[in-house]
């Protein structure tokens, strides 16, 4: 397994390129999902921050669909011999907007591939850069990492919760349905299974419940910051920290610097537990 692991490093420097559209029917459909009682957008329109990430989505033919319901592995994100993979975080820098009507091109390249013992044995991360270009320029520039583990041990306790980063100055509670799980997953095109097949992210992967979407908390920490901060968000460091799942409260927090010039971010669980980190600068 070790020379196998360390044989995906050639992917590093792999890179594929795509084309989206900002649409009114896209944007539309994400407020509708993110519960917002927005005009109807028009074109022209500056697309919110963070909205972005919804864009681009993986597409690949149904024949070449993973168990897990993500594509297969090996055709742009290395061949990973791991069954779990998740969203572990991201660091975005925003240097122009996007507007609705816009036509967008995106390249994407392995940047890393890091192989790691944990607490939960190896785990393999994969880091992409993406740029995202606009008619205007580069608009946004960023870097994910995407974490590949093997399967827990069953008997082994649960990792202690980490504490909340600050103290909430901004806070907004949300309870995700497996109805809100599902649109949005459908809105990006994601077919991972723990977001929908309660029976397989039950009994296969031996989570709770149905897992929360990673995008669409890092979204939520936007919309927080979106709605409080004085002016737009420009750098956005996140990191997802343990999962959350459908049916229970999440809290969305924030504290702003004295200067207001940046924030600390973090979501938790029903029970306290620190599930995403973040931080942001602002304009």
């Amino acid at each position: 397994m070790s020379a196998e692991l360390e044989n995906l490093k050639k992917w590093i420097g792999e890179q594929e390129s795509g084309v989206d559209y900002v649409t009114i029917p896209f944007v539309h459909r994400l407020a509708a999902t993110l519960d917002r009682d927005d005009a109807m957008p028009k074109m022209g329109d500056v697309l919110p921050v963070g909205w972005h990430a919804s864009l681009f989505p993986r597409v690949a033919r149904h024949a070449q669909i993973g168990p897990d319901g993500h594509p297969a592995r090996g055709d742009f994100l290395p061949p990973v011999p791991l069954p779990r993979r998740m969203f572990a975080g991201k660091r975005s820098t925003f240097i122009s907007d996007l507007r609705i009507g816009d036509e967008l091109t995106r390249v994407s390249t392995i940047k890393d591939v890091t192989i790691k013992t944990g607490r939960t044995g190896q785990m393999v991360f994969v880091t992409v850069t993406a740029d995202t270009t606009s008619p205007r320029g580069l608009a946004i520039s960023e870097e994910q990492d995407i974490v590949y583990r093997q399967d827990p041990d069953k008997n082994a306790p649960p990792p202690p919760p980490q504490p909340a980063p600050g103290t909430a100055v901004w806070k907004n509670t949300v309870t995700p349905t497996e109805v809100m799980l599902f649109r949005y997953s459908a809105l990006t095109f994601n077919g991972h299974r723990i977001h929908y097949d309660y029976p397989y992210v039950t009994q296969v992967e031996g989570y709770p419940g149905l897992v929360m979407n990673g995008g669409l908390t890092t979204l939520l920490v936007y919309e927080l910051a979106r709605a409080h901060a004085k002016s737009p968000v420009k750098i956005m460091i996140s990191r997802n920290v343990r999962p959350m799942f459908a049916n229970r409260a999440i809290s969305v927090c924030g504290e702003p610097s004295a200067d207001g010039k940046s924030a600390k971010l973090w979501t938790q669980d029903d029970t306290g537990a620190l599930t995403l980190s973040a931080t942001a600068e602002f304009a």
